[in-house]
C-alpha cells in the first residue's frame, strides 16, 4: 500500500499536511484497540540517499534464482489458467536442483536475459503502447494478467502503478526529434491553452535521472504541475516548462523544471483520477522540444 496525501508546493502546506500524514499508519490487527493511532513519520531515521549513478539495489540475481524459485512461486499463488504455467516453473527448479550441469546453463541463460531483456525495460521507450512524439503509456497498469512483458517492464522502471481509472501515465525518454534527452540540452514542454492534461484530480510532469532517481538540484524541485500555484501561462494561454539545468531566468523560473547536468533523464507525466480524454486517446501530450 502506498497512501498518498495530495499538497501544494509550499512550506505553509508541507506543515498543514502533517496532521493527516500521522493519521496514516499499518499495522496488525492484533494490536487493534479500537482508538485512532497517530505516529510522527518525521522522527523515523534517516537513510542515505542513494549514491548518484548506482542505480537502484539488485534483489533478483540469476545464479540464485533457481534456488529462490520455488519459495516464489509458493508465496505468489498462480492466477486462474496460469496453473499450468506454474508447474512448467516447478519441474524447472527440480531440474536445476537435481542436475548442476543444467542448472549452470540455465543461469547462463538467465544471466542474458537480465542484461539482454531485463535491463532495457529501465528505458522508457522499450515497452507499453508508442504515441506521437515518443510518448509511451500503458493501459493495464496494476491489472496486468498474464502480460507478463509490461509486468516486467513496470517492475524494472517504475515498480508501484496504480489502475488506468485512478491514473494515467505517460512516458518519455527522447525529444521530437527522437534523441535521448540529455541535460546538455535545454528543452520546453508546452501545453497549448485549453490542453493541460485532462484530470478530476490533479496532473504532474516529473524528471528522473538516467537510474529513474530523483536529480538532487538546488530548487528541490523534481516535478511540476497541479502543486505549483505560481505557475506562469503565456500570453495565449499556453503553459511552458522549462527543462533545463540552467535556470532560464527569474521571471520564469515559477515554470523550471531542474535537469542533472550532462547526463541523460527521462520525463514522467501523471493524470491522477483521468477524464475520458487521457484514457481513450483524444488527449496526447506535447512533444518536448529541444531549445535553439
Amino acid at each position: 500500500m502506498i497512501p498518498r496525501v495530495f499538497q501544494n508546493d509550499t512550506a505553509a502546506d508541507r506543515d498543514a499536511i502533517q496532521a493527516s500524514l500521522s493519521g496514516v499508519d499499518m499495522y496488525p490487527l492484533s494490536q487493534y484497540d479500537g482508538k485512532v493511532k497517530q505516529r510522527d513519520w518525521a522522527k523515523l531515521p534517516k537513510f542515505p540517499a542513494q549514491a548518484a549513478g548506482t542505480g537502484e539495489t539488485k534483489w533478483v540475481m540469476p545464479e540464485r534464482f533457481f534456488d529462490e524459485l520455488p519459495a516464489l512461486l509458493n508465496d505468489a499463488k498462480p492466477l486462474p489458467g496460469e496453473e499450468a504455467r506454474y508447474a512448467q516453473m516447478t519441474a524447472l527448479a527440480a531440474i536445476a536442483k537435481a542436475d548442476p550441469q543444467l542448472k549452470a546453463a540455465m543461469i547462463d541463460e538467465a544471466k542474458k536475459a537480465d542484461s539482454e531483456v531485463i535491463d532495457p525495460l529501465l528505458q522508457f521507450r522499450n515497452y507499453g503502447l508508442q504515441l506521437l512524439d515518443h510518448w509511451s503509456t500503458i493501459s493495464n497498469g496494476a491489472a496486468f494478467g498474464t502480460d507478463y512483458f509490461n509486468r516486467t517492464a513496470v517492475a524494472r522502471s517504475n515498480i508501484f502503478v496504480n489502475q488506468q481509472k485512478e491514473t494515467k501515465y505517460f512516458y518519455q525518454d527522447l525529444d521530437k526529434s527522437g534523441t535521448r534527452l540529455n541535460g546538455q540540452n535545454g528543452y520546453t514542454v508546452t501545453f497549448a491553452k485549453g490542453q493541460l492534461p485532462p484530470v478530476k484530480g490533479f496532473w504532474s510532469l516529473t524528471l528522473y535521472n538516467e537510474q529513474h532517481f530523483f536529480s538532487p538540484n538546488d530548487l528541490k524541485r523534481y516535478s511540476i504541475g497541479t502543486k505549483n500555484k505560481s505557475l506562469q501561462a503565456n500570453a495565449d494561454g499556453s503553459l511552458t516548462i522549462y527543462v533545463q539545468s540552467e535556470s532560464p531566468g527569474k521571471d520564469k523560473e515559477s515554470n523550471w523544471l531542474p535537469t542533472p547536468k550532462g547526463a541523460d533523464f527521462s520525463l514522467y507525466i501523471r493524470a491522477y483520477w483521468p477524464e475520458p480524454a487521457a484514457l481513450n486517446g483524444q488527449w496526447m501530450p506535447p512533444a518536448v522540444v529541444k531549445a535553439n
